[in-house]
């Protein structure tokens, strides 16, 4: 399947920003199940190239500025193929060991409630038992937008029964790690076919981590004042998604979408990992100077049968 996407991320500053850094994580990767035929990053209309391969297999950039700015426009966009692997990914550039993602963290914490779950869940079989704990989280954990934040913790959304994407995908990993199977948090994109039972995201953007940025004054660290709100434009418009992967020995990596239940066909592009949301995000970034920051997203993602 060929998607055509374009991802814009347009930043405001109140006044504006003395200084500006970023880390770019926008730039999906060949594996199996997806090629990449074109693809363009660019800040304030200047092309940003990746500079290295992480450990994870992602691509990454850096981006400054040393000039005062109130507005940045980050535009990705370009033409992915995919293909039905089953969920299954191989062929990703990268030489981190599975075992690194058996480290917990704040987000991804198991408490007694998610080694419930994952007890539940467990047989010998253990892609059975992974598909099991995904059904399970896709049935307590109700998809509500709006319902958490991005501190929301895995645990925290299990007890609530409410969350989006991010709380989905944190649930599915905490659990697996509890039960020492390696999993890490994946960013994306989803553009269900017409026909098809599954969701699209519907603005889950805060609560996913788009942006993970802070504001420094004087060298030290300033994250109050900052606020994010999404657009909203005629056309295919959608959000950036999340879902994890899980190591299996014998398989490799595979992905599941507790959101929808289901492993990501050719109806998902990858872009980019990590240990969680924060991880993971597609764009991180330090600002210099005491000002306010929003934000306003929009994904389009158009899509034909090869």
């Amino acid at each position: 399947m060929e998607h055509r996407i374009r991802h814009l991320s347009t930043y405001s500053y109140d006044p504006a920003a003395l200084r500006i850094a970023l880390r770019l994580k926008l730039f999906p990767v060949d594996h199996e199940g997806q090629q990449v035929e074109s693809w363009k990053v660019t800040v304030n209309d200047e092309e940003v190239s990746p500079l290295v391969f992480s450990d994870l297999g992602d691509r990454e950039a850096l981006w400054s500025s040393h000039e005062a700015i109130d507005r940045l426009d980050i535009v990705a966009e370009g033409k992915i193929v995919t293909r039905d692997t089953a969920g299954v990914v191989r062929g990703l550039p990268g030489n981190a060991p599975p075992g690194i993602f058996r480290r917990v963290t704040d987000l991804t914490e198991a408490d007694k409630a998610i080694r419930a779950l994952i007890a539940d869940a467990r047989q010998d079989d253990r892609l059975a038992m992974l598909h099991g704990l995904m059904g399970q989280i896709n049935e307590r954990v109700t998809y509500l937008t709006g319902s958490t934040s991005a501190s929301t913790s895995a645990a925290d959304a299990l007890k609530s029964g409410k969350g989006v994407c991010q709380d989905h995908a944190h649930l599915f990993i905490a659990a697996c790690r509890a039960a020492d199977i390696p999993a890490r948090y994946i960013t994306g994109y989803l553009k269900p076919d017409a026909d098809s039972d599954i969701e699209a995201p519907a603005a889950a953007l805060q609560a996913q981590g788009q942006s993970q940025s802070q504001s420094q004054s004087q060298g030290s660290d300033k994250s109050d004042g900052q606020s994010q709100s999404q657009s909203q434009e005629s056309g295919p418009l959608l959000e950036t998604h999340a879902w994890g992967e899980a190591w299996i020995d014998g398989i490799g990596w595979i992905g599941f979408d507790p959101s929808n239940n289901v492993c990501p066909t050719e109806n998902y592009v990858r872009l980019c990992s990590g240990l969680d949301a924060v991880g993971a995000a597609p764009i991180r970034g330090n600002v210099l100077g005491e000002t306010k920051e929003s934000l306003e997203v929009s994904v389009a993602i158009g899509q034909s049968q090869q």
